[in-house]
């Protein structure tokens, strides 16, 4: 990956990171502040309901308290006292003075329960009340929940009883008021808040028990049928609990409830559940700011990543230019030019680099000029010792065939013609051998430049091999095996023709003579980038690394008659063509020479 997406991927990763980070602190906070706010909002809703519940309740039980004070009831009660009471003619007194009271529940009952009047179901008149012997446990207390039987089904309500105490037998003045969809609307509820009240009125759950104050709401028309499981939980438990209703695939939609169970009065107060406190509080305000945080969030986001893009391209250009500038210069090095240099732009870390790399360079042409001097000095004192020795072994034979003849004719006169025919042929002999010695020298020294064209490689590599192809079918010789494997279709190389036929030739000569027992002779063609690389690979005894690093220099050879010039004449060769040389070898696994050629321009 190129060190500008790098960046640009940082700098990506660094904004989204950033943003998602700070959108998830802001969600938790926000999801904690509105579950801090909705526990706030129904406690203070609950307060609210059992604040009305009790100014009902005072109320009901004020209304009753004036109700059994009052002198027509007071009457009807030593009325009912006497030996033989007669209740007909307090018929209609319950329903009177109901309506007069503005209460929706009103009963007289005698001490062994006979109903004597009620004004919401008249026709009770004369049955006997079951629930007479809690009277006396709620008689004079507040008012209390109960569920009483109407010819229309069951209902709840807040009711006080107050007993009449004008004779022997006290009369029960029963009274209350509905706690229906009135009572509920009466409350006042928070925005997104709403009550409701389940009647437990039979086993099973049925919406026809829900009471809902907002009749005409869109929260109204949901089903009822999701409320079942919060409902029977709170009826197998009569505890308090909690819930997320969905009512639809809308997050916004969604509820959560909060179910308060309202237990009955006297006996039944710790074994009747009479209903259940529905609260709701709606999530929409809760979704829809949480959506308006991830579309924040996201713009933050997009915004942040243009900016990212920008300022990546900003810090690339800032950064990578001065970079390539410097990888430029090295490849430059590495091709041979010394002299290049790199700008040198600001005193921050790329223009310390840049001048580190300036100061790199001319100190590497110090050091190249010194090693070149050196190398130089070097070639010439191994020239002058390869030639003092080359020299030094034919003149010795020379100065003893002199010394001979001298001899010969100072002692032996007659003889000095047999003895000077026979050193002529010492001295003739050693001088050819002298100019041989300075024919190689002068032959190394005077390599001709290439006069470079375009070469077709492999048909330099077939005139190599017909040369040498004699050679190989010798008879008594090592048989040694030849094999060709050079690329189709490659392209031509700008070479001087004979000169690299010599140089792979001198590559062929010195494979076979690492072989004198035989083996297989590989050359090998193939392509690579810009370059043409050609394998000269045999199997003989292979070279040890201290050879394979002195194996090109002059004179160097570890052959018993080499001259040690052949590969120093194959490494000038491939030079003076743009290209290089190199050995891989190892001990009993042969040698390989790799040449590589830059591919002729189209």
């Amino acid at each position: 990956m190129m060190f500008r997406r790098k960046l640009l991927t940082v700098f990506a990763l660094t904004v989204f990171l950033s943003v998602a980070a700070v959108a998830l602190l802001v969600s938790v906070v926000t999801r904690r502040a509105f579950e801090h706010s909705e526990d706030e909002r129904t406690a203070a809703l609950v307060t609210q309901f059992h604040r009305e519940f009790n100014r009902q309740g005072d109320l009901v039980a004020r209304s009753v308290e004036t109700i059994a004070s009052s002198e027509a009831v007071t009457r009807m009660a030593l009325a009912l006292n006497r030996a033989s009471p007669d209740a007909g003619p307090y018929f209609e007194l319950a329903r009177t003075i109901g309506e007069n009271n503005q209460l929706d529940f009103l009963e007289f009952v005698e001490s062994d329960g006979t109903i004597a009047s009620s004004a919401q179901w008249p026709s009770k008149f004369g049955y006997r009340d079951n629930a007479i012997d809690g009277f006396s446990v709620v008689a004079d207390r507040g008012a209390f929940l109960k569920q009483e039987d109407l010819p229309d089904g069951p209902t709840l309500g807040l009711f006080a009883v107050r007993p009449i105490r004008a004779g022997e037998r006290p009369v029960y003045v029963i009274g209350g008021r509905r706690l229906d969809k009135t009572f509920l609307s009466g409350l006042d509820l928070p925005v997104g808040m709403r009550v409701l009240l389940y009647q437990n009125r039979g086993e099973r759950f049925s919406p026809e028990f829900l009471v809902d104050a907002g009749t005409d709401s869109a929260e109204s028309k949901r089903p009822a049928e999701k409320l079942e499981p919060m409902v029977d939980a709170v009826r197998q438990s009569k505890q308090e609990t909690s819930r997320l209703v969905q009512w639809s695939e809308d997050p916004a939609a969604d509820e959560v409830l909060h179910a308060i169970p309202l237990l009955g009065a006297g006996n039944e107060r710790e074994h009747s559940l009479l209903a259940i406190l529905l609260i709701g509080n709606s999530r929409r305000t809760y979704v829809e700011l949480m959506r308006r945080i991830r579309s924040a969030a996201i713009m933050v986001a997009g915004g942040g990543v243009a900016l990212a893009i920008l300022l990546s391209t900003w810090a690339a250009a800032r950064v990578t230019r001065p970079v390539e500038q410097l990888a430029y210069a090295a490849q430059e090095v590495a091709q041979g030019n010394w002299y290049v240099r790199v700008d040198v732009t600001g005193d921050d870390e790329l223009g310390q680099l840049a001048d580190s790399f300036n100061r790199m360079t001319t100190e590497l042409l110090g050091q190249r000029e010194r090693l070149v001097q050196a190398e130089r000095v070097a070639a010439w004192r191994e020239l002058a010792r390869r030639l003092a020795h080359e020299l030094k072994n034919p003149l010795f034979p020379l100065q003893l065939t002199v010394e001979n003849l001298v001899r010969a004719r100072q002692q032996t006169p007659e003889q000095f013609d047999e003895v000077f025919l026979e050193g002529s042929k010492t001295l003739l002999a050693e001088i050819a051998n002298l100019k041989g010695i300075i024919a190689r020298f002068s032959e190394f020294s005077q390599m001709p430049q290439p006069r470079l064209e375009r070469v077709p490689l492999n048909d330099v590599i077939h005139g190599v091999m017909q040369l040498f192809q004699v050679q190989l079918d010798t008879p008594g010789r090592a048989k040694i095996n030849c094999e060709l494997q050079l690329a189709l279709n490659l392209p031509p190389v700008a070479a001087d023709s004979e000169l690299l036929h010599r140089a792979i030739s001198n590559l062929v000569l010195n494979a076979l003579d690492a072989m004198p027992q035989g083996g297989t002779l590989t050359l090998r063609t193939r392509e690579e980038g810009s370059r043409i690389l050609i394998d000269v690979a045999d199997t003989g005894l292979g070279l040890t690394p201290e050879q394979c690093d002195q194996i090109f220099t002059p004179y160097y050879t570890s052959k018993p008659h080499g001259s040690g010039l052949g590969l120093a004449i194959v490494q000038s060769v491939i030079s003076d063509h743009g290209g290089r040389v190199r050995v891989q070898s190892e001990p009993g696994r042969g040698t390989t020479f790799v040449i590589e050629l830059p591919a002729a321009a189209t």
